[in-house]
């Protein structure tokens, strides 16, 4: 029997110094991976394509609503600030998956924001934004911070 997992259930969270704190009220977050393939061919083998796994690559997305600064969770003003630091520093981040048995999945990671962006339309609507990461090394179920 399958257990479908509502998105809900996960939370991705940026190390702050101290701790993990979750994303600003995400709506929603992705993790993408990709592995390039290197192709060959020789002269001992006309015509015949090699194929072997190449470097392998990630970058998060994530959207959320605008909240103020200065709260429990990393909001889009802090967001704004570590992508425009001097050094472009890269961040821990940690993805917690929580099953309705309660039991968890846990992967954690090093990354780089690429993008930033945030929409403010007129009316009853939210501000909200969206980020982009993009992956340095490979996730992993280690903590580098523990």
């Amino acid at each position: 029997m399958s257990e479908f997992i509502k998105g809900e259930a996960e939370i991705l969270a940026i190390y702050d110094g101290t701790a993990y704190v979750p994303f600003a009220c995400l709506t929603s977050n992705e993790i993408s991976e990709s592995r390039s393939v290197i192709e060959s061919q020789t002269k001992c083998n006309p015509g015949v394509v090699t194929k072997t796994a190449g470097t392998y690559s990630y970058e998060i997305s994530l959207e959320g609503e605008y909240i103020k600064p200065e709260t429990s969770k990393e909001s889009w003003a802090e967001i704004r600030d570590r992508i425009r630091d001097v050094d472009g520093s890269t961040i821990n981040w940690r993805i917690t998956t929580t099953y309705a048995d309660a039991s968890t999945d846990v992967e954690y990671g090093t990354a780089v924001f690429t993008e930033l962006s945030k929409s403010a339309p007129a009316g009853d609507e939210l501000i909200t934004f969206s980020a982009s990461l993009s992956g340095s090394g490979k996730p992993s179920a280690t903590d580098p911070n523990a």
